[in-house]
């Protein structure tokens, strides 16, 4: 026996009703229409749902039996479908986002908070990883819907969508907490104590690439994980570092000296990464629009470019 929720809706309604012209409101259709349903049920049933007069119509002894049956289905259904169509709705709009604690503090968490204005509707999940090549690879392996940072490789299956150019700067400690940007050569770093990260992050790459080339030998080179714990460091008079302009606001209220390195100078490319086979939540799209636009304006701004 088959027989369709529209078909029981107007059985309903038009016992509720008692007028299959009311019922035919309520369910936006024509008594005609309504009438077509009603005759369809009974026909599938084998029996008569309602006793027709001219002035109304009446439940039949079946149809009595039938209606609170009915009802409880459509209740039902109306409950299932109002519960899967949340969950379906929370599964489709969170965006998982990892990044590096200095992005997600400097500027990511006022990106969150700003985009919540717009979207609403949208759920921003941040993961916090320890370095971008971690978090990428976890995009990778979708783990993660998309990922920020600064990506130096073209992976196949990856895409890659700008954000900002960030350059390569020198920190020095100062005895005062305001320096105009200055430029400085990578021969500055002669005979210093130099904080860098582990061996075997780009961005250390980089720094030894560029120290090579310059034929300049430090002093020490001293391993620190975070940009965070090198720019105290420095502040605390124990060294210098190189750091990518992007942490910059971090130096301010510290007593740093900064300069853009040059001869070489050198540039970082900031992306968010995703995986092209991983179908993104709803309104992702609008995220990473609101981000390149929001994330170009905070560079310029605070001169990380």
């Amino acid at each position: 026996m088959e027989f369709s929720s529209r078909q029981l809706r107007a059985f309903v309604l038009a016992a509720q009703h008692q007028s299959f012209t009311r019922a035919a409101e309520a369910l936006f259709i024509t008594p005609s229409g309504l009438s077509v349903l009603i005759r369809e049920l009974e026909t599938q049933l084998g029996f008569r749902l309602f006793d027709r007069t001219t002035r109304r119509v009446a439940l039949s002894a079946h149809g009595s039996a039938l209606l609170p049956v009915a009802q409880r289905n459509l209740d039902e259904i109306e409950r299932a479908s109002a519960r899967i169509g949340k969950s379906a709705r929370q599964a489709t709009s969170t965006i998982s986002i990892g990044a590096t604690p200095l992005m997600i503090t400097n500027v990511l968490s006022e990106v969150v908070r700003e985009f919540r204005i717009h979207r609403p509707d949208l759920r921003l999940l941040l993961f916090d990883g320890v370095d971008p090549p971690t978090i990428f690879q976890m995009v990778e392996e979708r783990k993660l819907d998309m990922a920020l940072g600064a990506s130096f490789k073209r992976k196949m299956g990856m895409q890659r969508t700008p954000l900002f150019r960030s350059s390569l700067m020198l920190i020095r400690p100062s005895r005062t907490r305001h320096s105009a940007l200055d430029t400085a050569t990578w021969s500055a770093l002669q005979g210093e104590i130099v904080f860098t990260v582990p061996a075997g992050r780009p961005m250390q790459h980089l720094v030894s690439k560029s120290l090579a080339h310059a034929g300049v030998t430090p002093k020490e080179m001293v391993v620190l994980n975070y940009f965070e714990t090198q720019i105290a460091m420095v502040d605390a008079g124990e060294g210098v570092a190189v750091i990518p302009s992007f942490a910059l606001p971090m130096c301010q209220n510290r007593n740093i000296k900064y300069s853009r390195l040059i001869s070489p100078e050198v540039h970082i490319d900031f992306h968010v990464v995703r995986n092209r086979s991983r179908k993104l939540p709803a309104g992702a799209d609008d995220f990473i629009a609101f981000l390149q636009t929001y994330m170009s304006q905070w560079a310029r701004e605070m001169g990380v470019q």
